[in-house]
């Protein structure tokens, strides 16, 4: 997962996506994107992310309602993904989808950078 520079920000409740589990122990690991070779690896992280952002929800960094509409985008794009023909629009969609509840949102920069390398891998990975 890329790393930036954030000193000299001022946020309240920033949690990266990467950086979750040394915050909580309830963390299932680091979401990384950047080996992804197929499709069931590209699940396991999306479900990692699933897992990431109930966490952050749970800590109060971004709102419990928006982190069910995220949910639901990243879970349909799972669902897609498991089809024997998955449509690349409609994967490419619903990680659109749960990118732009969470765009804007100071606390879930890291979510946002997992999603757009999610949507890049998918973008190579269907036809």
């Amino acid at each position: 997962m890329a790393k930036f520079d954030q000193r000299h920000q001022q946020v309240v409740n920033q949690t990266n996506a990467d950086t979750v589990n040394q915050v909580n122990a309830n963390s299932v690991g680091t979401v990384n994107f950047g080996s992804i070779q197929n499709k069931d690896e590209l699940i396991a992280e999306l479900r990692k992310l699933l897992a990431e952002i109930e966490i952050v929800s749970n800590k109060g960094s971004i709102d419990k309602k928006i982190a069910v509409d995220v949910e639901f985008h990243v879970k349909k794009a799972i669902v897609e993904i498991e089809e024997p023909h998955p449509q690349k629009k409609t994967i490419l969609d619903h990680i659109a989808g749960a990118k732009s509840l969470l765009e804007g949102l100071s606390s879930a920069t890291g979510l946002v950078t997992a999603l757009m390398q999610a949507a890049t891998i998918a973008g190579g990975l269907f036809l």
